[in-house]
């Protein structure tokens, strides 16, 4: 009954599906790879946004048919960036719970067999901790 709560949150892990095998990264990658395929994201919808401004702010009385396709290709080329980081982005989210969620299984599998309930919370919160973060994150969504 004590390892009631490390037991329940491993129940939650494998709810997400993420006890599978484990990757040997470095624990702050996935993280990291998260946070950079962010800042990607949020630049280039900036750059989607803006680029489509242009077009749409086009004079059509004075606009050549190449600056129109100037100014096209520009919108497309920031979509595919987009497409291309929302797909980084999704990865390296789930990179990151996974490999929250499988340092939280290894962790609790190398608990002693008489270690209490107190003990193994104290031993696991750090993995506990960035499970938590790295489920919010990726629940919580882009906000740039």
């Amino acid at each position: 009954m004590k390892r009631f709560p490390v037991i329940g949150v491993l129940c939650v892990s494998a709810v997400f599906g993420l006890a599978a095998c484990s990757d040997n990264n470095d624990d702050n990658s996935a993280a990291e790879q998260a946070t950079k395929a962010a800042a990607d994201l949020c630049t280039d919808l900036n750059s989607l946004k803006s680029d489509n401004a242009k077009l749409k702010a086009m004079n059509p009385a004075s606009a050549t048919k190449d600056q129109v396709k100037d100014a096209y290709d520009a919108v497309q080329k920031d979509w595919d960036n987009v497409k291309d980081n929302v797909a980084k982005l999704k990865q390296a989210e789930q990179d990151a719970v996974k490999q929250a969620a499988e340092d939280l299984k290894k962790g609790y599998e190398e608990l002693p067999g008489d270690t209490t309930g107190k003990d193994a919370l104290t031993k696991l919160q750090p993995q506990i901790q960035k499970l938590d973060e790295a489920s919010t994150a990726a629940a919580t969504g882009l906000k740039c």
